[in-house]
């Protein structure tokens, strides 16, 4: 597989992704939605700062409905806000690295187990091309496209049983180790990943919530110690595997 650019596409390129662009509603929906998407597909990434009036300008639109989006994004832990204005994504450090990934291993699993009664054919078969579509993202060394997709499969599975407590708690995680995974996917490349995907599809196939539990979670282990063993300072990367 090719290795993956370092850097991401300039800010100026955000675009709505697939779900936004068949959705409609009010400005400043649409425009929150775009700035999450940006986050978890790393478009904005960590150590780089960008000004109000910059993303206004990115998504063209006014800085009235930037300034309400960056408000709602920095309550979930996405981003921060300065006095000077200017906005940044949060450090990642030890303490928050393991909150994050225990949470995610709390969380993801168990969405998925609740989900999958819900998981028809059709869902089945969508999961399936995204899954497709994942592949062709790293063979042609595409790390937008390959984040973009692993987002959707995983909230593929999880929006089939939607849950208003579960969900945005997820949601909020994703966005703030999003910008840390397109440093490290530029940095190693994703040859290296497991494809957990094909267990989970297989797990679903079955309908077996336990290997269903275990695919998102080795998932999610695989990712998210990737940012603790590149990024962070530690002698090893945290093995939650241990902790279960």
């Amino acid at each position: 597989m090719k290795r993956v650019t370092d850097q991401p596409p300039p800010l100026g390129a955000v675009a709505p992704s697939e779900e936004d662009a068949a959705v409609d509603g009010p400005l400043h929906d649409r425009v929150y939605r775009q700035l999450r998407h940006a986050l978890v597909t790393g478009r904005i990434v960590p150590g780089r700062t960008v000004t109000l009036r910059g993303l206004a300008q990115s998504l063209g639109v006014s800085p009235m409905p930037v300034r309400e989006a960056i408000r709602r994004v920095s309550a979930e832990g996405g981003l921060v806000v300065g006095a000077n204005r200017r906005v940044w994504v949060p450090a990642m450090d030890g303490e928050r690295y393991d909150e994050l990934i225990r949470a995610r291993t709390l969380l993801e699993p168990e969405a998925a187990v609740r989900a999958l009664p819900h998981i028809d054919r059709d869902r089945l078969e969508r999961l399936r091309d995204i899954d497709d579509s994942i592949d062709v993202a790293l063979e042609q060394g595409d790390v937008e496209a390959y984040m973009a997709g692993n987002h959707r499969f995983h909230f593929e599975i999880y929006a089939a049983g939607p849950s208003r407590v579960l969900l945005p708690l997820i949601e909020s995680l994703w966005l703030q180790f999003g910008p840390f995974m397109r440093s490290v996917y530029g940095r190693l490349g994703t040859a290296a990943l497991v494809d957990h995907h094909v267990h989970a599809l297989e797990a679903i196939l079955a309908r077996d919530a336990d290997r269903l539990a275990e695919a998102i979670r080795a998932d999610i282990l695989d990712g998210m110690n990737l940012i603790d063993g590149s990024l962070l300072d530690r002698p090893r990367p945290l093995d939650e595997r241990r902790r279960a």
